[in-house]
């Protein structure tokens, strides 16, 4: 089985917010594109244009009806891997395959060792893990690791294709190891959760929860209209007759 490092130096992830989300697949379709020639390529498409669609994407949105007695609400969920401080993805891999590096705490998996046997699938309880059925390994997201440490890109865009896509800005990307980071000052700030922190593998990966509304619609204060006179002429005529 594969061992965890001690500790890691940064602890990098993402903090998505669950509040801002809209559910628009930008984030899927442009992992989707980077990934796709990038550090875990190819990510196998099977049957895209046909009746029974199957592939490998490395994150994913799904959307959930959330009722309160304010009313209904739709909530965008994103789900890709979380980087767990502790993943049993990897103390679960016979061969070393699947291992979490101790510069970043990024944990990713080496093709050349992985013998597809699927068990880091089975040990995930996030459903983070994607199986390609056409070259026989196991894949997941990277947080982008050929884009974050790019030195050809511009600083501001070294981060990963999702974060970068996200038009509603619900997606952010740094160290949550550093209390002084801005995504650990926004996780403390809107009260960032883990996600299922009752199975112990400390996700790296934090959601900021919906916000409460009170209200749900503002109320504007109008006076009322007054009834428009019919004019005279032909035209009033003619609004007499659309009227009776």
């Amino acid at each position: 089985m594969t061992c965890l490092p001690a500790q890691t130096d940064k602890k990098l992830g993402l903090v998505i917010d669950l509040d801002t989300c809209v559910g628009c697949q930008a984030c899927v379709t442009a992992c989707k594109e980077w990934n796709t020639g990038g550090h875990m390529a190819p990510l196998t498409d099977i049957d895209p244009y046909g009746g029974h669609v199957d592939g490998v994407w490395f994150n994913r949105v799904h959307a959930y009806e959330h009722t309160t007695e304010m009313g209904g609400r739709t909530v965008n969920f994103p789900r890709s891997c979380l980087h767990c401080e502790t993943p049993a993805c990897v103390t679960v891999c016979p061969t070393g395959a699947s291992y979490k590096r101790a510069s970043d705490g990024i944990v990713l998996v080496d093709e050349d060792k992985c013998i597809g046997c699927k068990l880091c699938s089975w040990a995930c309880p996030y459903g983070a893990r994607e199986f390609d059925t056409q070259v026989g390994v196991m894949k997941k997201c990277t947080l982008c690791v050929d884009r974050i440490y790019n030195d050809n890109l511009a600083e501001e865009d070294r981060v990963p294709a999702c974060v970068a896509a996200c038009p509603t800005s619900a997606r952010h990307f740094g160290d949550l190891g550093d209390p002084a980071s801005a995504v650990s000052q926004l996780v403390t700030a809107r009260g960032g959760v883990d996600l299922m922190p009752e199975l112990g593998y400390r996700p790296t990966n934090k959601y900021l929860p919906p916000r409460a509304h009170t209200e749900r619609a503002a109320k504007v204060p109008a006076p009322a209209l007054e009834p428009v006179r019919a004019e005279g002429g032909f035209l009033g005529w003619i609004d007499r007759m659309l009227s009776n």
